[in-house]
């Protein structure tokens, strides 16, 4: 079953938002806060497809609110229509220059109001399933780096503001070289394909995303675990591809595909580095393969 998109209302006037609700609520998911600052928590927390905002709030107003949303690298692409009852050019231009999408006036007239949503809400979805293709590795179906980079910039900074863990690891198939050297490059995308099924069978919740780093090197990204929990889901990878019983004549560790990995983990400071964290999961990579490689390294990685 398809969820129903979510709307973010906000609007510092109760009865505003009880009339946007009840012309949106059989299609749509409604949230809603009371002021911009509520604003920004609810969105963090509800994911919103498009957000109805008023323009003329204590506080924050929609202006401010919708140029700090626009900054926002999780929700600077949520289409913001704004409502007030202010029908001025100039108001209008400026609620556009500020980042909105569209400009919707009170009373609001409930079939249009349902038009202009449904409209964007549609725009937004599809612009959704472009970016991820284009976030896709095509051969293995996992994310691919750019994806990987923005999303460990976004779980960075969310461990850092809310003090919890992030695990990162980083995996190089072993040999691999050798592999495509002896079986050809069809077998090696083989090889490919099923590792990368390994890894996607190991992110069970949610947030944790895996993904091809290039050639034959992966990442998984895994919000929550301490480096405890990241080497133990590590181990539980290197056991599970060796299991494959994938062979590999020209693997000088055992006559099967295996992989090495590298772990860094532990709870970011505010303001950590995606850069740093990954050379420290790099770091851990290379003391893995420098070892006799199909093993696991880690270390707390927390600047």
């Amino acid at each position: 079953m398809i969820a129903k998109p979510v709307v973010l209302i906000v609007d510092d006037e109760i009865l505003n938002i009880e009339i946007a609700s009840a012309a949106l609520e059989d299609g749509y998911e409604i949230s809603f806060a009371l002021s911009g600052d509520q604003a920004l928590e609810v969105a963090h927390a509800a994911g919103p497809d498009l957000i109805l905002l008023d323009v003329l709030m204590p506080g924050l107003n929609g202006y401010d609110l919708c140029r700090l949303l626009k900054q926002d690298p999780g929700l600077s692409d949520v289409p913001v229509i704004f409502t007030t009852s202010l029908q001025t050019p100039e108001a209008e231009l400026l609620g556009l220059s500020a980042g909105a999408i569209d400009y919707v006036t009170k009373p609001f007239q409930p079939g249009a109001l349902r038009q202009r949503v449904g409209n964007h809400v549609q725009m937004k979805r599809m612009r959704d399933q472009l970016a991820g293709l284009a976030m896709q590795d095509h051969l293995t179906g996992l994310g691919n780096r750019r994806l990987l980079e923005q999303r460990l910039h976004e779980e960075l900074r969310q461990a850092g503001r809310d003090g919890g863990n992030l695990a990162l690891i980083l995996l190089d198939i072993d040999h691999f070289k050798q592999f495509n050297d002896l079986y050809g490059h069809p077998e090696g995308d083989r090889c490919l394909q099923r590792v990368a099924a390994v890894l996607d069978r190991h992110m069970r919740r949610g947030r944790d995303l895996a993904a091809r780093y290039g050639g034959e090197e992966f990442a998984c990204i895994l919000p929550g675990p301490d480096l405890a929990g990241g080497m133990a889901l590590a181990e539980s990878i290197r056991a599970e591809v060796e299991a494959l019983a994938i062979p590999h004549a020209g693997s000088r560790v055992g006559g099967l595909v295996t992989v090495s990995l590298g772990v860094a983990a532990g709870p970011p400071a505010p303001g950590a580095s995606p850069e740093r964290w990954l050379r420290d999961a790099d770091l851990m990579l290379y003391r893995s393969k420098n070892a006799g490689r199909n093993r696991v390294t880690g270390n707390s990685c927390v600047p």
